[in-house]
C-alpha cells in the first residue's frame, strides 16, 4: 500500500488551503489591532498634551493676577486672624 494516494493528497491540498485561509484571517486582524491600539495610543497622548498644557496654562494666569504695587499689601497671604477666646481677668 502506496502513502501517496488520492485520498492523503486531497486532505493534504485541503489542509494547506485552510491554513493558508487562516494566515489570512490572522493578518487582517493584525492589522485591525494595529490600527485601533495606534488610535488608542494617539488619544491618550492627545489627552496627556491637553493636560500639560491647560497646567501651563493656568500657571500663567495665576501669576498674571499678581502686580507689583497693589493695595494687597495689607493681607498677609495664607494667614487668617481670629478673634481668640476673651482673656480671663485677673482678681
Amino acid at each position: 500500500m502506496s502513502v501517496f494516494n488520492k485520498r492523503n493528497a486531497l486532505v493534504g491540498f485541503l489542509t494547506l488551503k485552510a491554513l493558508e485561509r487562516r494566515r489570512k484571517r490572522r493578518s487582517g486582524a493584525k492589522i485591525a489591532l494595529f490600527v485601533a491600539l495606534g488610535i488608542v495610543s494617539a488619544g491618550v497622548l492627545a489627552g496627556l498634551f491637553a493636560v500639560l498644557y491647560r497646567r501651563h496654562g493656568s500657571d500663567e494666569l495665576s501669576i498674571e493676577g499678581y502686580g507689583v504695587g497693589d493695595d494687597s499689601e495689607e493681607e498677609i497671604v495664607g494667614e487668617y486672624v481670629t478673634a481668640g477666646p476673651e482673656p480671663i481677668p485677673a482678681t
